[in-house]
């Protein structure tokens, strides 16, 4: 294995820690017998534990070794991987080093480990080429990451040789991309640097989808109309969703990024104390090929607050263009974002019977920088049933329109006022309460 791993040269450049690094050295130390029978089998146990905690994370199925070299291709940023994200696998001569990597992949994928195995009296390889995962899919934190390495795996299974295995592998990065981008459809910031931020990803994203939120069609027929324009490439505007709260203005952002990350939509959460760090997001993202979403849930100011003069820098005024891949979505309870004081009229101008405040301007022009504004106000009573009415048939509940309607009217005085979320929460207390009695 140690002299296939050797001929890696775009996909080379791995940590000695990784498991394949590992695993490789260990084939050299038994080839050179310079490591006894006991060191060998321990160094594997570690390794295979390793891939079996990959395996358990992702829950792969079926042969967790090809899991694992599939996962580790296309979780490879090099400048290959990279270029083939955003133009494709042109012609050129890196191809040709390319080619051979995936005739040394190709390799590792038939790899026979009887050998090592008769030898050392151990069966884990066989064992890992017919693997069943523990656990129930539907729970899985990393099910997107998980499908996607599976069925990847298996066509490169049948890939007759290193050309079939190229075409194959620059598919997938041109239709999804490469790492941690073009497995998951959301992050947040994990850390930072000087110049540099970390991105972690969202594995337990709700899959809520536009649909699932009754009512307010106006509202998602805006949303959609803009997402659609940006990730076609055309003009698109930055969106406040403002308004009541429980409305369903989270929602409908999380639906419209499940929505389109077949076409390349991602999403980046970030938190007011992270807008410092804003110019640096926009630089790592900018030159990759999908399309971003910057979301911002409960965006709002108190009056010390400066942070929304970053915001304010980003979105528009500062010397660097937006790419044109990146949008600012951001949910707020409040239209004009920052709370206004008396104070802030001290310095109200009169001039011909019109009154201007500076400070009053200022505040009211960050609101002003998204070109789309949608409003997502309380619900009335009439359209509060009816989201009741449909929530609890999605849910399978047989009560009556009537009866559910009573109950509801019952808990939303109890529990916060009339709202989409208020109504949710009605409808997983009777379905709490069925399951209960059902026991």
């Amino acid at each position: 294995m140690y002299r296939i791993v050797s001929k890696l040269l775009i996909y080379g450049d791995m940590p000695r820690d990784t498991i394949l690094m590992q695993l490789a050295d260990i084939f050299r130390q038994f080839d050179q017998k310079t490591q006894s029978d006991d060191e060998l089998i321990t160094r594997i146990y570690t390794q295979v534990k390793h891939l079996l905690q990959l395996g358990t994370d992702y829950g792969f199925d079926k042969n967790l070794w090809h899991n694992y070299l599939t996962y580790l291709l296309i979780t490879d940023e090099n400048p290959f991987s990279l270029t083939s994200e955003k133009v494709g696998a042109s012609q050129g001569s890196v191809n040709y080093f390319a080619l051979g990597d995936y005739k040394a992949f190709k390799a590792l994928f038939d790899f026979d480990f009887s050998g090592i195995e008769e030898a050392l009296g151990i069966d884990v390889f066989t064992r890992l080429s017919n693997y069943q995962s523990i656990g129930k899919k539907e729970l899985m934190y990393n099910k997107n990451v998980s499908e996607k390495v599976q069925a990847l795996s298996e066509r490169l299974e049948q890939a007759a040789d290193e050309s079939a295995f190229f075409d194959i592998v620059t598919g997938f990065y041109r239709d999804y991309g490469v790492g941690m981008f073009g497995l998951n459809k959301a992050f947040r910031i994990a850390s930072r640097t000087e110049n540099m931020v970390t991105f972690c990803p969202i594995n337990n994203m709700d899959r809520v989808m536009l649909d699932d939120l009754i009512g307010y069609e106006l509202q998602k027929a805006r949303l959609i109309e803009n997402t659609e324009a940006f990730v076609e490439g055309r003009k698109a505007n930055n969106v406040l969703l403002y308004g009541d709260s429980g409305t369903g203005k989270s929602t409908s952002i999380k639906a419209i990024v499940n929505a389109y990350y077949d076409r390349g939509l991602r999403m980046i959460e970030i938190y007011k104390h992270q807008f410092r760090d804003l110019s640096n997001v926009i630089a790592q993202i900018k030159n990759r090929n999908y399309k971003f979403i910057i979301y911002m849930d409960d965006l709002s100011f108190e009056e010390h607050e400066i942070e929304y003069k970053f915001l304010k820098a980003v979105i528009e005024g500062g010397v660097e263009t937006r790419p044109d891949n990146i949008l600012i979505y951001a949910t707020s309870n409040r239209r004009h974002l920052i709370r206004e004081t008396w104070n802030d009229r001290s310095d109200m101008e009169h001039d011909n019977g019109l009154h201007r405040s500076d400070t009053v301007e200022e505040k009211l022009s960050l609101a002003h920088r998204f070109g789309v504004q949608i409003c997502y106000s309380k619900p009335s009573r009439k359209e509060f049933n009816a989201i009741v009415i449909g929530l609890a048939r999605r849910a399978g509940l047989t009560l009556s329109d009537e009866e559910l309607c009573r109950k509801a009217t019952q808990w939303e005085i109890a529990h916060g006022g009339i709202s989409g979320r208020t109504a949710q929460q009605f409808i997983y207390y009777l379905q709490g309460k069925t399951e209960d009695e059902s026991v």
